[in-house]
């Protein structure tokens, strides 16, 4: 499972996080993982398109995850984070 990534916002828009993306996908593959799992909130568009323009598909949705996990509410987008998007990638 890839936890976080993350590029501070004045690097953002350069192919910093697909370049880490692809290169924890490289190492795990490397170290004969099959699949590989990350999770991001509904909310976090930017992050969706990302993971999904590298190859990753949707698979599940945790619903309110966010609301049970944290005490006060998250927004992103103009968007309040409830729930986690799932998403994985074959290798």
């Amino acid at each position: 499972e890839i936890v976080n990534i993350a590029v501070k916002a004045s690097q953002r828009g350069k192919g910093l996080g697909r370049m880490l993306l692809r290169d924890a996908l490289e190492k795990a593959a490397g170290y004969g993982y099959q699949t590989i799992e990350i999770g991001t909130g509904n909310s976090s568009i930017g992050q969706l398109a990302l993971y999904q323009k590298c190859g990753f598909r949707l698979v599940g949705i945790d619903r309110d995850f966010f609301l049970r996990h944290y005490q006060e509410p998250l927004f992103e987008n103009g968007i309040q984070c409830r729930d986690m998007i799932r998403l994985s990638q074959d290798l």
